[in-house]
């Protein structure tokens, strides 16, 4: 079923109280409903993650995604607001973790809210969903190819960050991972080392690994794309969503 929904630009309370910007999209034909924190992928707060926004109130989830960059660059072109974090070696974890649990208190306000949320993140916002997961009261956690969750960055890349394996005990929720089976951040190894760990903290987890896919599989705007393997990754998406914070 196709939901009605409402998106909308607004402003939210982040981290240490600070306004940021901030992406809305809440179906408008349901008494109740679950939702999800999106976080964008290091390309920024674009065009194609507003789109994904809007697919989870479509299917009946309130859905925010806020604009981590907001700081850097407020009111600047994603690419330009992305280049800019990128040379600041990227966003702090702290103030990730403070602009997820402003955007989880503002879903969890809303009078339809049934006060479950889950979080959702894609490339770097991989690693940040299961790094909230880990530090804020998520029912639920999904990391879509997320870079150095387990793994130390190559001296090269852009972002100054930190495995997050270690925090795996702190979940509070059930974790879902879609993976590519060609991709290099992370490998295949790494995705197997993150389910080791896992399973060493007694957490509940669901791993799906495609074939023929790569990273960022599910952007439908960019080469790497895979249709199939992004079909079947939104079908373990809304199944996961149905039973944690449906």
């Amino acid at each position: 079923m196709t939901h009605n929904l409402r998106a909308e630009t607004l402003t939210i309370k982040g981290h240490n109280g600070d306004e940021i910007e901030a992406y809305v999209a809440v179906p408008t034909d349901v008494e109740q409903h679950g939702s999800i924190v999106v976080i964008h992928h290091l390309p920024g707060y674009d065009e194609a993650t507003k789109e994904i926004t809007r697919r989870f109130a479509a299917n009946g989830y309130a859905a925010i995604m806020p604009n981590l960059y907001h700081r850097e660059a407020p009111g600047a072109d994603p690419d330009d607001a992305a280049a800019i974090a990128r040379a600041n070696g990227g966003i702090a974890d702290e103030q990730i973790v403070g602009d997820v649990e402003g955007a989880m208190n503002y879903l969890k306000s809303l009078p339809t809210s049934n006060g479950k949320v889950a979080s959702i993140g894609f490339c770097s916002g991989g690693r940040q969903s299961f790094m909230v997961g880990c530090r804020l009261p998520l029912e639920g956690v999904i990391d879509c190819y997320g870079a150095f969750v387990v793994g130390t960055p190559p001296a090269e890349f852009p972002l100054r960050v930190t495995p997050v394996v270690g925090e795996a005990s702190g979940l509070r929720g059930e974790v879902l991972g879609l993976f590519g089976a060609e991709d290099q951040f992370p490998t295949p190894a790494q995705v197997d080392e993150l389910a080791d760990a896992l399973r060493a903290a007694g957490k509940t987890f669901t791993f799906r690994t495609y074939e023929g896919a790569g990273h960022a599989f599910f952007s439908s705007d960019r080469p790497s794309y895979r249709v199939d393997a992004a079909n079947e990754g939104w079908r373990e998406i809304f199944s996961f969503l149905s039973r944690t914070v449906g």
